[in-house]
């Protein structure tokens, strides 16, 4: 049967509408499938746009489908410009859609059009005319949305319930910020904050830290159960080099770290050998940061090459020694022999036994008269250091840095030790190994000293350190000379980093710059944070269960020459007391004093702390012209009393009272100038500058100074026990036998 053997008459309808709503057709898509109805080809005669169509014959059959082409070939040329009219549809368009403001309106001559409309929108249904299509796609996407949202939440439903049927927990060895928490825990920073103010009475941001007892209290709260992880000391950063198949073996040197306590002579110990004068060049007299030196000795006809790192040994500088035993083959532990074991003796000796480190005992000082080494030997055994002469293997040197007694015997086991170890490395690989100080030079820029722990550091090699990448400028050794290259364990300063690295972190060099990237790229470090930013925030942000006590601040700016010292400084900052005064790091940095941080400091009324930089005369200058507190020190020790000094101005003064005496009121009488109470005293003594507490029926009326006392009309400083006398102050509603208690009041020292 043809269906299209009927001729269908259809209503008039004008030319202009047909295009318009052509032109619908191209711009709107549906989401829907489209059902096929009654295929229709419409065949369109020329007619002028004021003339109306009677009736269309339709003749044939559609056997092909012809989609509407929105290609350039379909778009006017220039010679066929769109009428006014059509250019009104197109602004129209341009308003309702973004997307379609390059369109142009189909040609007027188009021949056998397919038109697939949806069932519920036919094409000459009036309500097709309409936005139905626009408003059923975005109510369809509206809807999907709510759907896919609907969903997520079920599943996290379901995902919470089933956590809630595990037992959950949490190791926590560090106090955590409110977000870290959040992430820990999978409970949102907004309820914790809210917990937190509505059941302990603290207000809390998201960046503030929470101590131990207050992330157990949270914790609980959700019931999570909090373990506190040991605290592990971090494995040496040494590769073994018996596990290291080298494709061109070469002894290197052994990496010798001295550590002990403070004053203990290691950096004497190492003029002996250097046979140089350090000590005199440190200010202070002790070591602030870890320096690296080569010494060549003759052992057996043979000669060694050996890398010595003196450390500090002062309790903040605990960041720089893990960082030499980290990177040691050798430990020289260094004990005053009229000194005995010390606080960072013991800590030393848990870094090797922890890391299994190699060690040497050096007992310096042994030209003094007062020797324990027996006691040192039986103290060292208590921590599984047992010598060799108690049958254990752990060689004791006694030495003299004076006198230079046995230092050739103590280079000579240094040499034994290397020979013993069979110490190799690849010199044909690029070179790596790790950054023991880094700091911001103001002519040179970023400076990494480095110590090379295998291959070969080369000029123009591109380093990575974390999430830096630099290329070689300059490489200098422990002289100062520039140099090429260098080789395995060798110390020496390098200049190409693109910003100051983490010390303490590994370094990796590359031949090409392509090969840095992509290792930057496949080890990104996204939780790389230097230890001093999370010092500056643990002090600036400590959050515990007591909070009604009133706090004052003192903010700080702080400038250091490198990062090491400044690590130290805050670590110090750490452990100083701060119940009544909170230290406020405002910005802590290492390098020279800018002009960036004397507009801090005045926004913020900060005193600025300098440690070992430079600062020219001009800062000076304005320092002293916009009235900034700064300081400059070379000595850790006084700039922790100074800082010490500057918490305890800040602090108010707080008072003893002593109990002197204490009297009756037998009588009271008016006089012009106030109320006199005549008093009996009945212990001890009253005096003029005494505090006194008025009592009636044991409670307190009034306490405060003695303004006025008299004894027979005579001003007295103090009257003794069983003697009479007048009293006035400024309480004027003295009654008989009210009681007088009086104290002398004396000044507290303040503590922090």
């Amino acid at each position: 049967m043809n269906i299209f053997s009927h001729n269908y008459n259809f209503f008039p309808f004008n030319v202009q509408i047909f295009k318009r709503l052509n032109i619908y057709l191209i711009s709107e898509y549906e989401d829907d499938v489209l059902v096929l109805i009654n295929p229709k080809l419409i065949e369109l005669n020329s007619f002028s746009s004021s003339q109306s169509i009677e009736s269309l014959d339709i003749g044939k059959n559609v056997k092909t489908l012809v989609n509407i082409d929105t290609s350039v070939s379909n778009k006017f040329e220039k010679k066929h410009k769109p009428t006014g009219n059509e250019k009104n549809i197109l602004k129209g368009k341009k308003q309702k859609n973004r997307l379609t403001k390059n369109r142009r309106i189909a040609s007027e001559n188009i021949q056998n059009v397919d038109i697939l409309v949806n069932d519920s929108h036919d094409f000459f249904n009036n309500d097709s005319l309409g936005s139905g299509g626009i408003k059923s796609r975005k109510t369809s996407s509206k809807n999907k949305k709510k759907l896919d949202l609907s969903t997520q939440t079920a599943l996290s439903e379901t995902l919470q319930n089933e956590d809630l049927s595990q037992d959950k927990q949490i190791v926590v060895n560090k106090p955590l910020t409110i977000s870290e928490l959040s992430s820990c825990i999978c409970i949102p920073e907004a309820e914790i904050i809210t917990y937190l103010f509505l059941t302990k009475s603290v207000s809390v941001t998201i960046n503030d830290l929470l101590d131990l007892e207050m992330i157990k209290n949270i914790a609980d709260n959700y019931g999570f159960k909090v373990l506190e992880q040991l605290k592990v000391v971090e494995k040496s950063n040494f590769v073994p080099s018996e596990n290291i198949i080298f494709n061109s073996e070469v002894t290197r040197p052994p990496i010798v770290t001295i550590l002990g306590h403070v004053d203990h002579g290691k950096t004497t110990l190492l003029d002996s050998i250097l046979k140089t004068n350090l000590v005199k060049k440190e200010s202070g007299g002790i070591t602030q940061s870890i320096v690296g030196y080569e010494v060549k000795w003759m052992h057996d006809s043979q000669e060694y090459n050996i890398v010595f790192l003196d450390t500090p040994g002062h309790e903040s500088f605990k960041s720089m020694r893990v960082r030499g035993a980290k990177v040691t083959d050798l430990v020289l532990l260094v004990i005053a022999v009229d000194d005995g074991l010390k606080p960072q003796t013991i800590e030393v000796i848990n870094y090797i036994n922890e890391m299994s480190l190699s060690c040497i005992i050096v007992a310096t000082k042994a030209d003094k008269s007062l020797s324990n080494v027996s006691k040192i030997k039986q103290d060292l055994a208590k921590y599984n250091l047992i010598t060799e002469d108690l049958g254990g293997d752990t060689p004791f040197v006694e030495v003299s840095a004076i006198s230079g007694k046995n230092i050739d015997l103590l280079l000579s086991k240094i040499c034994i030790f290397s020979k013993s170890k069979n110490l190799y490395a690849d010199t044909q690989k690029n070179g790596f190994g790790s950054i023991i100080e880094s700091y911001l030079d103001k002519k040179k820029g970023p400076i990494a000293n480095v110590i090379i722990q295998n291959g070969t550091l080369k000029l123009g090699h591109f380093l990575v350190s974390d999430n830096l990448i630099g290329k070689v400028k300059s490489i200098f050794d422990t002289s100062n000379n520039r140099i090429k290259f260098s080789g395995p364990s060798s110390v020496v300063k390098v200049l190409g980093f693109s910003s100051v690295p983490q010390a303490g972190s590994l370094f990796f060099s590359f031949s090409t710059e392509k090969d840095a990237k992509k290792y930057c790229k496949e080890n990104l470090n996204y939780s790389s944070l230097r230890n001093f930013d999370y010092l500056t925030k643990s002090l600036n942000t400590r959050i515990t269960k007591d909070t009604n006590l009133k706090i004052k601040n003192l903010n700080i700016v702080i400038k250091t020459v490198n990062q090491g010292s400044l690590e130290a400084i805050l670590e110090l900052f750490s452990n100083m007391p701060q119940s009544k005064v909170q230290i406020n790091i405002v910005h802590a940095n290492f390098g020279d004093i800018s002009h960036a941080d004397v507009e801090l400091a005045l926004a913020t009324k900060s005193n600025i702390i300098a440690f070992n930089v430079n600062i020219s005369s001009q800062m000076v200058r304005m320092l002293k012209n916009f009235e900034i507190n700064f300081k400059v020190f070379n000595v850790v020790y006084d700039l922790f009393d100074y800082v010490k000094d500057m918490m305890l101005d800040l602090i108010e003064l707080e008072y003893d009272y002593m109990f002197i005496g204490s009297a009756i009121v037998k009588t009271v009488f008016k006089m012009n100038k106030g109320c006199v109470a005549g008093c009996l005293v009945d212990s001890g003594k009253l005096s003029k500058d005494a505090y006194i507490r008025v009592y009636r029926n044991d409670s307190i009326e009034y306490q405060g100074p003695i303004t006025s006392l008299k004894h027979m009309k005579n001003d007295v400083n103090e009257v003794l026990v069983s003697t009479e006398c007048g009293l006035m102050s400024d309480f004027e509603s003295w009654q008989i036998s009210d009681k007088i208690e009086a104290y002398e009041i004396v000044k507290k020292d303040k503590t922090l």
